[in-house]
């Protein structure tokens, strides 16, 4: 027979996998009788899970969100999932990376030895980057003006303030429709009201405002998909996830050598010295620069507005150094 912590910690488990649980199922497979079953759910409230009992023919409960947090139960692979995230939390530029590690020093402490001597294994520094961090006030703000559909107002810090007058700029008032996270950077995607377009707002840089507007009515963004939206935006692209330039050059290096820095290009090896690489930038003299990195004689395959890019920097790099 399981004990009564043993007997809890099942029907704890049972709970937590989905929303209703009819009290004879719950009965049948915990093998105990109704009568057990409505005592265990007495003793979960009482450590301060949020239970209720469900209507119907069969009656049943469901397991809903409290007013304070209740001791929480993992399976084995959700402790080394949330590990993990916390480990990764700490360059993830949202203003958490203290509470993080406190908090994986928790989980930590009271992971079986099984679960420790793997975590063990997953353990790495997530390395910070030198961007601004977000306040986790301001991320939490604009989420709930997203789940709420209202009108948001904040403030835009500009990117250059030194070089700003001392004009006050008006607030913007925007529909917010996402809060996304890419290159350890927070922004907000929003239907800004004022130029009725979408805009892309670093987080960092936003300032919210109270009370929040109206509810609005969510529109969808461009192509329908965030992900591709905003990083067709990071390409300088409207609406498609694709560099508005691109082209190609044979590089006299092995392609052992350029694979690692290619990023999101395409390499073809064409001889054990030789290799096509193909890259997208936003302009073409952002793309010729970008395959100078490499340091080795190169030909232009194509198109000719990339060659034409050639010439150009290297005009400018000759004045510079006149």
């Amino acid at each position: 027979m399981p004990t009564t912590t043993e007997r809890l910690l099942r029907l704890l488990s049972l709970l937590q996998t989905r929303r209703d649980w009819p009290g004879a199922t719950l009965a049948e497979r915990l093998d105990i009788s109704h009568r057990t079953v409505r005592r265990d759910v007495e003793r979960l409230r009482e450590l301060g899970y949020s239970i209720r009992a469900t209507m119907g023919p069969d009656g049943g409960y469901r397991l809903d969100a409290g007013s304070e947090l209740p001791p929480l139960l993992f399976d084995d692979d959700q402790v080394i999932a949330l590990a993990v995230a916390l480990q990764g939390a700490t360059a993830a530029g949202a203003g958490t990376g203290e509470a993080a590690v406190r908090a994986l020093t928790t989980v930590r402490q009271v992971m079986p030895s099984r679960l420790r001597h793997r975590l063990d294994a997953l353990r790495f520094t997530a390395l910070p980057t030198a961007r601004g961090e977000t306040d986790p006030d301001v991320l939490v703000a604009l989420s709930n003006a997203v789940h709420a559909r209202e009108v948001l107002r904040f403030d835009y810090a500009s990117p250059h303030p030194d070089r700003d007058d001392a004009t006050p700029r008006a607030p913007r008032r925007v529909e917010p429709h996402h809060v996304v996270t890419s290159g350890a950077r927070w922004y907000l995607v929003a239907w800004d009201l004022d130029v009725d377009d979408w805009r892309i707002y670093r987080a960092d840089r936003i300032t919210p405002r109270t009370p929040t507007g109206p509810r609005f009515t969510p529109r969808e963004v461009p192509g329908g998909d965030v992900g591709e939206f905003v990083a067709a935006r990071f390409k300088g692209s409207p609406e498609v996830n694709r560099w508005s330039c691109t082209g190609s050059v044979i590089l006299h290096l092995p392609m052992s050598r350029v694979l690692p820095f290619a990023g999101d290009g395409t390499v073809v090896e064409l001889a054990p010295d030789r290799c096509s690489l193909e890259l997208g930038a936003w302009s073409w003299r952002a793309l010729a620069a970008s395959f100078g990195r490499f340091d080795a004689p190169m030909e232009v395959v194509g198109p000719p507005e990339l060659a034409a890019a050639f010439g150009e920097l290297a005009d400018r790099f000759r004045a510079a150094t006149a």
